[in-house]
This record gives structure tokens, sequence and C-alpha cells, in this order.
């Protein structure tokens, strides 16, 4: 399906993956709703777009707060095409020094919040015929790191629920898709997680050198979109690390044992640090 003339949600879109995702809706001739729990941010990311991009101030964990924002665009439009639950956080560092109040706000917004935006959506697609639901999650839903445990659990989850919900919502007319990037051009590698608890340099050294453009996720996220695909794994060394994590996964794993002793040896302190993220 085109995105012309579609109404979009995207959360989380304050910088990098959701405002990029804002930009390239709006390019493709989209309406688009920016929203992100800093609601200046958003306004930014709006003002940046045309006629038909708009801001909202929304935190993905106050349930009635995303129906709310759903309502309003269906009250609008009269539908809602495409929800975007890619609002999220990580934290970095070891995982005996997570606190619970640290694994319960990432829990929160990295899982409760997709399962609001779903709650809110998917319905209204159900009632309207169609729709597509896109959750971000990472590469790291689909093959284990160390020293990022509690992200790791969260977007397994988000990658679960969308493969689970994709079953019951393609014969009804609604598309799923979970985008799974590795490293990608955000804050989120200079505001905390990565940069504190490993390095940026090394953690990109791992990764190929340099970070995965995140409006050209976007773009490979629309037309994914278009071609009504599951599950989206950029960059190509992403995918290719994701075949060998399901075809050899205990060789997988001491290959991020040794990844997590490459971290421990380049930080320079064990406390964990967190940022807004992926987006």
């Amino acid at each position: 399906m085109s995105v012309a003339g579609k109404h979009a949600i995207v959360t989380g879109a304050g910088s990098g993956i959701g405002a990029a995702l804002c930009r390239a809706l709006d390019l493709a001739g989209a309406h688009v709703v920016c929203t992100d729990v800093d609601g200046g941010a958003a306004e930014r990311t709006a003002s940046d777009l045309g006629p038909r991009a708009r801001s909202a101030l929304l935190d993905v964990t106050d349930a009635d707060a995303v129906q709310a924002v759903v309502d309003d665009v269906v009250a609008r439009a009269g539908r809602l095409d495409l929800m975007f639950n890619n609002a999220g956080i990580v934290w970095g560092g070891e995982t005996e020094l997570l606190t619970l109040d640290q694994w319960n706000a990432i829990i929160d917004i990295n899982i409760r919040g997709v399962v609001h935006g779903v709650t809110a959506a998917y319905p209204q697609m159900l009632c309207q015929g169609h729709g597509h639901i896109i959750n971000t999650a990472s590469m790291a839903g689909l093959a284990a790191g160390g020293q990022l445990t509690s992200y790791v659990a969260t977007k397994h989850a988000v990658v679960g629920l969308s493969m689970a919900l994709r079953a019951e919502a393609v014969p009804q007319g609604v598309g799923v898709l979970v985008v799974c990037p590795a490293a990608v051009d955000t804050p989120i590698l200079d505001k905390g997680a990565v940069g504190s608890f490993a390095g940026r340099d090394y953690f990109l050294k791992t990764q190929g050198g340099k970070p995965y453009d995140a409006d050209r996720l976007a773009r490979d996220t629309l037309r994914a979109i278009d071609r009504d695909k599951a599950i989206l794994v950029k960059p190509t060394v992403a995918h290719a690390q994701w075949l060998f994590a399901r075809a050899a996964p205990v060789l997988m794993n001491r290959l991020s044992m040794r990844y997590t002793a490459g971290q421990r040896s380049q930080q320079g302190t064990r406390s964990p640090s967190g940022t807004a993220g992926p987006g």
C-alpha cells in the first residue's frame, strides 16, 4: 500500500528513528502525528515538516493517553491507517547493577508502551478492515548480547508479540511489521547506554564500523510496509548475524561472551546508564 494520504501516529518521534519515520511519512504524502514524552521535541519534529504533520505530547506508559491520541485521529480523519510503536529506552551495564526501578521502567516503556499502542489501534483497524501496526524492536530482540539484559528481554517480547499478532491480524486485513535494526545513527550512541558502558568506537567496530542511517531505515520501513513484510532486519550485516544466531545459537552465545569481555575491557565504570532510544 502507498502511504500517500494515509493517517499515521509515530511514538518516540522527538529524535532518531521516530523523527526519521515522520520525515519519511511526510515526504511520501502521509498525515502524521508526531508524539513524544518530550512535547517540545515532538513539536520540533512536526514543525520541520509540511502542513500534514502535527505534534502531541504522549507518555506511552499511560494507556488512556495513547487511546486518546488514537481516538483523536479517528475523530478527525475517520480512520487510523498506520500505528508506529517506536518509543523505547535502553539500559547498558552489568545486570546485577540494574535496580528494580530500572527494570520496571524499561518494561513499562518497551513492552507496555507497545501493548498500549496495539490495544488502542488494533481494534479500530479491525473495525475499519485495514491498517498496519509497526513495532520497533532491535537486533537485540533476535540475538542476545551481554550487558543489555533488560533491553534484550523487552525487545524479544516485542518481536514475539508482533509475530503472534501478525498471525491473527493479516487474515483480517491488518498488517503487522516488526523492525529490528542493529546500530542506527541516533542519539542512543552518544547519550548514555552505548557510550558509557562499552564505548562508541568499540560498539561500532563490532557493528561494521559505522551506524546505519536513521532516514535510510525509515525508507526501508515504508518499503517493508508496502511489501507486507513480517520482519525487517537492517543493515545487511545484522541480517547475517540473525541467520547465524538461528542456525548456531550456542556458538552465537560464545561469541556474545567474547563481545561482553571486550566491553568490560573498554569501559571505565561498572555503573549502568540509561538513555531514550531506540528512536
